[in-house]
C-alpha cells in the first residue's frame, strides 16, 4: 500500500502513514482531506505498526476527490511552526489533533492564538514535550570507542521519548562531523561515515558498548570541574533525570560526589574560591568550548559557534551582540553588513581591525526560520549572562587596556546588569582587572535607522569611537 492509499473501514476514512515524524507526508494528506470537506471525526490516522481504524464501525464509504476548483486550506505560520515539532510527538492522537486544529482554522483563522483553547493547549504542551527531548538528547547522548576494521569509531545509545532522531542528525553530523559513529535508539539508528548520513533499523541496549577508556578520563574532568558550592539537586534531577544517567560516564561519580558536596564546600570558601571555576587558559581551548556548549537554548539551534578573532595581547577589546547569518556560516565574527559598516567607521578614526580583538557577547546565532530565511532574534538576559562566562575567559587571555562594547547586550555582558547606552556612552568604566570600558550603540543599529535619525546617531557613533581612538593613543 502506497501512502496514497487510503483504506475504507465503515464511516472512517483510515489514512496509513508511511513514517511517524513525516510532517510533509501528513501536510499532503490533510490537504488533500480539507480540500475534500472530510470532517475530523471522519478520519482514523495511523502510523506504521498501528492499528488499521476502528473495527466497530460499520459501512464502506469513498474518500471523496477534491474539485479541482476547490480552495486550497487556510493555514497560519505559527500553525505550521508548532505542527513541525507536534508531529515528532509518540503520542498516537497527534496526528488527529494537528488535522483537528487545521479543520478549525478555516473557520476560525486566529484559533492558534487562543491559549485557553483545548486543542491548542494540546499541541503547545506536545511541542514542549518533544523539545525537551530534543535538548535532552543532544545534552546526554555519550558517544563509546568500539574496535572497528577500518580505524576510529564511535557508537552511543540513547532512549527518546519522542520520534526525534531524525530531526537531531544534522545537529549531531555538525557537532562530530571529522567522527564516523552511530547513534542506536529503539526507534531507528542514525550511522555517519564523515561524510554520508545513513538511516537504519532499530536497535536494543545489547548492541551498544558499555564502556571505553577514554570514559576514565572524562569521569576524571567530570570530578574536577563539579562546584559544589553551586549544587541544586533538585534543580538538577529536573535537568538531568536519572533515566539518563546509565549513558553517562561521570553520572555514576554523582552521588559520591553530591555525598562529598559540603566538605568539598567549605574547602573551596576557605580557599576563597567559592564562586571561581577554572577556565580555559588559552584562546584555542576557548573556541573547543563555545562549539561544545549547549548551556542556553541558542546553543541547540542549527549554528555554529563563532569563536572571537585578533591576536592575544590587543590592546582593543571590541564586542559586538552575537554572530548575525553572515558570520554563523562563515564562522568569523563582524563580516557581514554591520561589520563591514564598522570596518569603515573604524578606519575613519584611525582605528586598526586587525590589531583589535574582536568578538561577541553570544557566542551562537539566535534565530527563527521563516521560510528559508533566519531572521535575527535579540538574545534575552539569561542567555548573555550564561554567555559572559566565555567572553571573560577571553578578555583574562587577552587583556585588553580598553574594552569597546557595541549595544546594550555587550555592555551587559561586560558589566552583568543591563545599563542605557544614552547614558553609558562618551565615558570610560573602570573594570574590576583596571581596564577601561567605554559603550557605543551597535552599528546594525544604524543600518536600521534611515533620514536625519540616521545621521545623528552616525555622528554619536564616530563621536565614540573617536574618543577610544584617543583614548588607546593616550595609553600607548
Amino acid at each position: 500500500m502506497t501512502a496514497l492509499q487510503h483504506v475504507r473501514l465503515g464511516a472512517y476514512h483510515v489514512v496509513p502513514m508511511a513514517a511517524p515524524d513525516d510532517f510533509g507526508e501528513w501536510r499532503d494528506h490533510a490537504r488533500r482531506m480539507v480540500m475534500a470537506d472530510v470532517p475530523p471525526d471522519r478520519i482514523a490516522w495511523t502510523e506504521p505498526g498501528g492499528p488499521a481504524g476502528n473495527l466497530f464501525t460499520h459501512g464502506d464509504r469513498r474518500l471523496p476527490v477534491p474539485d479541482r476548483d476547490a480552495a486550497q486550506p487556510r493555514v497560519s505560520r505559527r500553525f505550521m511552526e508548532i505542527a513541525k515539532t507536534v508531529i515528532m510527538h509518540s503520542d498516537p492522537e497527534r496526528f488527529g489533533l494537528l488535522y483537528r486544529v487545521l479543520w478549525r482554522l478555516q473557520s476560525k483563522p486566529r484559533l492558534i492564538e487562543d491559549a485557553a483553547d483545548a486543542d491548542v493547549r494540546a499541541m503547545a504542551d506536545m511541542a514542549r514535550a518533544v523539545r525537551r527531548d530534543i535538548h535532552k538528547m543532544r545534552a546526554f547522548l555519550r558517544f563509546r570507542e568500539v574496535e572497528h576494521e577500518e580505524g576510529e569509531y564511535f557508537v552511543a545509545w540513547f532512549e527518546p521519548f519522542h520520534h526525534i532522531l531524525r530531526h537531531n542528525a544534522g545537529f549531531f553530523t555538525r557537532r562530530f562531523a571529522n567522527m564516523r559513529w552511530s547513534i542506536l535508539t529503539p526507534r531507528g539508528s542514525l550511522h555517519w561515515d564523515g561524510e554520508t548520513l545513513r538511516e537504519g533499523p532499530a536497535a536494543t541496549r545489547a548492541d551498544a558498548p558499555t564502556g571505553d577508556p577514554v570514559e576514565e578520563m572524562w569521569r576524571g574532568y567530570y570530578a574536577s570541574i563539579f562546584n559544589p558550592a553551586r549544587l541544586k539537586i533538585g534543580a538538577m534531577l529536573k535537568e538531568m533525570p536519572r533515566k539518563y544517567w546509565k549513558n553517562m560516564p561521570e553520572a555514576q561519580l554523582i552521588p559520591e560526589l553530591v555525598a562529598g558536596a559540603q566538605a568539598r564546600e567549605a574547602a573551596m570558601v576557605s580557599a576563597g574560591a567559592m564562586d571561581e571555576e577554572e577556565r580555559p587558559e588559552t584562546l584555542d581551548a576557548v573556541d573547543k568550548a563555545i562549539h561544545a556548549c549547549s548551556r542556553c537554548p541558542i546553543g541547540e539551534l542549527h549554528n555554529t559557534a563563532v569563536m572571537g578573532e585578533g591576536p592575544a595581547g590587543a590592546p582593543l577589546m571590541i564586542v559586538g551582540e552575537q554572530p548575525g547569518d553572515n558570520e554563523d556560516l562563515q564562522g568569523r565574527p563582524f563580516v557581514g553588513p554591520a561589520g563591514q559598516l564598522l570596518d569603515v567607521h573604524l578606519e575613519q578614526v584611525g582605528i586598526d581591525r586587525k590589531a583589535a580583538y574582536v568578538t561577541n557577547a553570544v557566542k551562537h546565532f539566535k534565530y527563527v526560520q521563516r521560510g528559508k530565511r533566519r531572521l535575527h532574534q535579540s538574545p534575552a538576559a539569561k542567555e548573555i549572562d550564561i554567555c559572559r562566562w566565555w567572553v571573560e575567559a577571553e578578555r583574562s587571555i587577552v587583556k585588553p587596556r580598553l574594552v569597546l562594547a557595541m549595544g546594550a547586550s555587550a555592555a551587559r555582558s561586560m558589566l552583568g546588569k543591563t545599563v542605557s547606552i544614552t547614558k553609558a556612552r562618551g565615558k570610560p568604566i573602570e573594570l574590576e582587572d583596571g581596564s577601561e570600558l567605554w559603550v557605543t550603540a551597535h552599528p546594525s543599529y544604524l543600518l536600521r535607522l534611515e533620514g536625519s535619525a540616521r545621521e545623528e546617531q552616525t555622528r554619536l557613533f564616530d563621536q565614540d569611537l573617536a574618543a577610544v581612538a584617543a583614548r588607546l593613543e593616550a595609553l600607548a
